[in-house]
């Protein structure tokens, strides 16, 4: 008998042991493929890549212990009721037995992913953490149409789109918003919260075209859990700052499709109550009680009655959409958090009906300003003599408010990003917008810096630094975007000049100690050579510096040998990256360059 002989039927080891197929894991579970799929992504199961793939590469693979984790789950037997179900009901409908078919379909077998959601993300700050996919996804189904025959319901769009503006009223609330990027996919926003970075995507508020080699039924399993997720997160979010959830909209603003705005009335409104209730003093134990038993008295509907009228109370224009200075007494807010808040502050905008309102909704209130746009429900309206700047994206605007500005949309993207108010001059109406630069992209580790960056980082220098105004300016037009250009070329004389006076004295003490190391090699050379002649008797000698360039390639090659041959395709491959990235800058700057000339030459 060989050594490593098996008798058939006995314990398997290795990876045989370790990992099985999805059909054996089915067949294993009992049950169907949707079924496994279901389970799978509601756990957090997903294939595993063995090492050696005992039943071929044709094969999806998992992992023992991951299946036995499956078998163990309550939400199992519930699949399995609810798939009995269905077939009693079908046995009733092809009976013709209406009333039964009606009664099961009142009784039919729910769960919540409640306790999954908590089983996966044990604390608070991993659920934030894993919030980029859930934003993302539930975003994308609120812009989509409802149509049946993907099973995607109207239901589950508008609970999309209600959890969406509930994030983003709490982010424009509390001023988390950190950046924004508008791309061909979409508009990208990353948020601080509690310390995390959050970043999704939101669809354009266009009319959306749905392919047909997607597979809705995963990506809908998925948004099932997204869903419990993120109204989980909105809910820790809204107790934080002290504000009932879910929150009660007003039904005219929701008529007119004014979400976001009347839920940032909703927390406006809830968080001034709460810092009223703070102030005044507390009753009594036998009050508290008297009191609580007179509210259980009330029945649900009363309640949510008096909470809307107290909501509505509110009908100032100001304060609707001004934000409440602090959330707490003890809370204690960083600069940038400042610095967010109060870079709209005094501004107030107005939006045509063509600019995307729902984002910039969102965005100018996150930074301090209040907005208002065109249709029924505004908080004020577009004669409004205090509105600073007017955000249009036509070629031409016939009536014109002498007070106010009239820029495009990408404006406020631009200043939001690079926290400095620019100057409109490059973004009037009509006018060819400077290149919108993403955020997200770090000029100097991409060895590129776009032109309209450096311009940006002289207007961020000269608003951050006192500069002393030009002759017969004021120190108040320094505080006007428009006459900062001025001051910016002065700025650059004034550091050119202070860089040539720099390099000018580097520059003498680099020669003075470039003379003294030629001295010193010309003393040595000559010793070397007399040496030379009266040991060996030569008419010359031939001496040379080393080349630094070789010395420097054969250390380099040097160390590649030294190191294994997987590092060394690593660095290979490194190498190589770097070299197609040098391309592409140097790809670049020649087409500013024939950019240029053809400018110059036109």
């Amino acid at each position: 008998m060989p050594k490593h002989y098996r008798l058939p039927g006995k314990k398997k080891e290795g990876n045989a042991a370790k990992y099985m197929t999805r059909s054996q894991a089915v067949k294993y579970l009992q049950v169907s493929l949707s079924v496994f799929r279901q389970l799978c992504i509601h756990k957090g199961v997903f294939p595993r890549e063995p090492k050696k793939k005992v039943k071929g590469n044709h094969h999806t693979y998992y992992h023992i212990k991951d299946i036995m984790f499956l078998k163990h789950e309550p939400l199992l037997e519930t699949y399995r009721e609810i798939r009995v179900h269905e077939k009693k009901v079908k046995k009733a409908e092809s009976k013709k037995n209406r009333n039964l078919a009606e009664r099961l379909e009142r009784h039919k077998p729910d769960y919540s992913l409640d306790r999954l959601v908590k089983e996966r993300f044990p604390t608070f700050v991993d659920a934030l953490r894993d919030l980029d996919d859930c934003l993302s996804m539930v975003h994308l189904f609120a812009a989509l149409p409802a149509v049946e025959r993907e099973h995607i319901e109207v239901d589950r769009i508008h609970n999309c789109r209600r959890l969406s503006h509930e994030w983003q009223a709490y982010i424009s609330r509390t001023h988390k918003l950190r950046k924004t990027f508008i791309s061909v996919k979409g508009i990208y926003y990353q948020a601080e919260v509690q310390g995390q970075t959050v970043t999704w995507l939101t669809p354009h508020a266009l009319q959306q075209v749905l392919p047909s080699d997607v597979d809705y039924k995963i990506m809908l399993t998925f948004l099932e859990f997204y869903e419990t997720q993120l109204e989980l997160v909105n809910y820790k979010l809204y107790q934080s700052i002290n504000v009932k959830y879910p929150p009660i909209l007003d039904p005219r603003l929701e008529a007119l499709a004014a979400d976001l705005y009347g839920l940032t009335r909703y927390l406006d409104t809830n968080a001034r109550a709460s810092m009223v209730e703070s102030i005044d003093v507390r009753p009594s134990g036998s009050d508290q009680i008297e009191e609580q038993k007179e509210e259980t008295k009330l029945e649900e509907p009363e309640l949510r009655l008096a909470q809307l009228q107290h909501n509505l109370s509110s009908n100032e224009p100001g304060s609707m959409m001004r934000l409440v200075e602090d959330v707490g007494e003890g809370d204690e807010d960083d600069a940038e958090m400042k610095e967010c808040r109060n870079f709209f502050k005094d501004m107030k905008f107005f939006l045509s009906r063509e600019v995307p309102r729902e984002s910039l909704l969102f965005v100018i209130p996150a930074f301090g300003g209040m907005v208002s746009w065109e249709g029924e429900g505004a908080p004020f309206p577009e004669s409004d003599s205090s509105i600073t700047h007017q955000i249009v994206d036509r070629p031409t605007q016939k009536r014109k408010f002498l007070s106010r500005e009239y820029v495009q949309p990408q404006w406020i993207y631009d200043c939001v990003n690079f926290r400095v108010i620019l100057p409109t001059e490059e973004y009037l109406v009509g006018r060819v917008a400077p290149p919108h630069l993403s955020p997200f992209v770090d000029n100097e580790e991409e060895g590129h810096v776009p032109e309209y960056a450096e311009t940006i980082k002289r207007l961020q220098a000269a608003a951050r630094k006192q500069v002393l105004p030009l002759p017969g300016a004021g120190e108040d037009d320094l505080g006007d975007p428009q006459n900062l250009l001025g001051i910016i070329d002065r700025a650059e004389e004034i550091e050119a000049t202070e860089k040539k006076r720099k390099m000018t004295f580097d520059q003498k003490r680099y020669l003075d100690e470039l003379n003294t190391e030629l001295e010193s090699c010309q003393y040595y050379d000559r010793s070397n050579v007399s040496k030379l002649k009266d040991a060996e008797g030569t008419d010359a000698a031939e001496d040379s510096l080393p080349d630094l360039k070789q010395i420097a390639e054969d250390n380099d090659n040097m160390s590649k040998v030294l190191i294994s041959r997987k590092k060394r395709k690593l660095l290979e491959a490194m190498e190589i990256g770097k070299e197609r990235k040098k391309a592409n800058i140097k790809l670049l700057k020649e087409r500013k360059k024939k950019i240029d000339e053809a400018e110059k030459s036109g």
